[in-house]
């Protein structure tokens, strides 16, 4: 019985040193079980991504040359048109977009949609806002500690700090204007105020959902395939 007990109290203080450890990691970077998951995905995500935009090249939107003296709102027209187009194309869970973001080491690729299966697959734009390029808001929302964690430390953006996402149609270079950190029922977060911005989403604080931290940016930069990039005043 003494041995028995013994064997009892060795296993409860390795399970215990076990469960330290992962609260740790957790902790500090991110629960490794489920980054493996969204590590997967990323890697098929990236790969339909890029059949995706390759076959989006091909097709007549920029099989025309471009004019030699475009004007920026010209540029804006065509691509608030093929952006729309795109969206419209865009299913549930699909590959849509390449979000950088250097500050917090983002190089993810963006999903369609922010249901509970689609985010576990990485970041994800919420249905209800515009795409790039639209001239409205662009909603992305991500995790903090679970599936790979894209946003993990959102909360270290400063403002000036790029964001780049690239499309089949354009890259879009963007700068942190801001943040704002707003209850989690907060629905006028995903109201549009009637000019292009990227916000990103992310739970506040770590490991607690009562609360959202919102990341806005401003774009600074368009390129389109083929062309010098646009420099937004």
């Amino acid at each position: 019985m003494r041995r028995a007990l013994r064997w009892l109290g060795t296993l409860l203080i390795v399970a215990g040193i076990g469960v330290l450890v992962w609260s740790f990691a957790v902790w500090r970077w991110q629960d490794p079980f489920t980054y493996l998951l969204t590590e997967r995905e990323q890697r098929a995500l990236s790969t339909r991504y890029e059949q995706r935009r390759v076959a989006f090249d091909r097709s007549a939107v920029f099989s025309r040359p471009a004019a030699p003296a475009r004007s920026l709102d010209a540029v804006r027209a065509d691509l608030a048109a093929v952006a729309s187009a795109y969206r419209r194309s865009s299913t549930e869970g699909g590959a849509i977009a390449r979000i950088e973001v250097p500050r917090i080491g983002v190089d993810h690729v963006v999903v369609e949609g922010t249901e509970t299966d689609t985010l576990k697959k990485g970041p994800g734009r919420y249905r209800g806002t515009s795409m790039p390029g639209e001239g409205e808001l662009v909603y992305i929302a991500g995790h903090r500690t679970t599936y790979g964690a894209p946003f993990s430390h959102i909360d270290r953006l400063e403002p000036g700090d790029r964001v780049t996402v690239e499309l089949p149609y354009a890259t879009f270079e963007y700068a942190v204007t801001g943040r704002e950190i707003v209850p989690a029922d907060f629905l006028q977060a995903l109201e549009s105020r009637g000019r292009e911005e990227v916000a990103l989403q992310a739970c506040w604080p770590r490991f607690f959902a009562s609360q959202r931290i919102i990341v806005y940016a401003k774009p600074i930069k368009i390129t389109l395939p083929g062309e010098q990039p646009f420099t937004i005043p």
